[in-house]
Parts: C-alpha cells; sequence; structure tokens
C-alpha cells in the first residue's frame, strides 16, 4: 500500500493486476486499483477533481484529468472516508502512477493533495509466462 498524507488528507492507493481482462499476446495488461482518501482533520473537505500521470515501462506518460473520482465529488466530513475502484490499461507489463486531487476546504478554498505514487506491476508467475 502507497500513502500520502497532504494538507490533513491521508490518500492509500492499492494496485493488482487483472490477468482475466488482460491479452499479453497483444501486448495489453490491465491493472485495477483502489483509493482511499480520509479527512482526519477537523473541517470537511470536498473532492473536486484529480490528476493522474500514468507512466509505462518505457516511459511514456499519460495525463488524465477530470471532475471527482469514479463520477462523483464527495464531501469528506472530519472521521469520514472515501473509497472507489478504478482500473488503468498498459502496453507494457509494469509502471506506475501519481497524481494529485483537487479539493475544496469549507472555507472555499482550492487545495491540492498528494495521491501516492504507486506500481503497475504483473505478479512473477505472469512474468514467467510473457
Amino acid at each position: 500500500m502507497s500513502v500520502a498524507v497532504t494538507e490533513g488528507v491521508r490518500v492509500e492507493a492499492v494496485s493488482s493486476y487483472v490477468a482475466d481482462r488482460s491479452s499479453p499476446a497483444e501486448g495489453e495488461y490491465f491493472f485495477a486499483y483502489t483509493i482511499r482518501v480520509s479527512n482526519p482533520g477537523g473541517e470537511p473537505v470536498r473532492l473536486v477533481s484529480r490528476h493522474w500521470l500514468i507512466t509505462d515501462d518505457t516511459g511514456h506518460i499519460e495525463e488524465v484529468r477530470g471532475p471527482g473520482v469514479a463520477g462523483k465529488q464527495p464531501t469528506l466530513k472530519p472521521g469520514e472516508a472515501y473509497r472507489y475502484a478504478s482500473a488503468c490499461p498498459l502496453q507494457t507489463t509494469s509502471g506506475m502512477m501519481s497524481g494529485a486531487y483537487q479539493m475544496l476546504s469549507a472555507e472555499g478554498e482550492l487545495f491540492e493533495v498528494e495521491i501516492p505514487t504507486f506500481s503497475l506491476d504483473l505478479p512473477l508467475a505472469e512474468r514467467a509466462l510473457n
């Protein structure tokens, strides 16, 4: 698990390889990831947008920006957490993701929260087959 804490907001990320959605013979590798955003602070915050950097093992970087996460812009009251799952296809057997969420404070101020860098890796048993 990868973890980052910024401005009192905690972001945890876990990824896994999804063999049944991948096609190694065609150079397509599918990775799922789960993100948990929690607010241990004393004021509510709202997640308004995301900015991802997806890097494959050749160094190719894909940038993704958009509103919210998984179609939502959750508000986290003090002590609350929001968890969602998503996925990422790669054309290589490994890579990494990192980025930031733009959050809105209770006072109406925008601030960025780091999404920790996490790896997208084929399990060793799968690598032996490729």
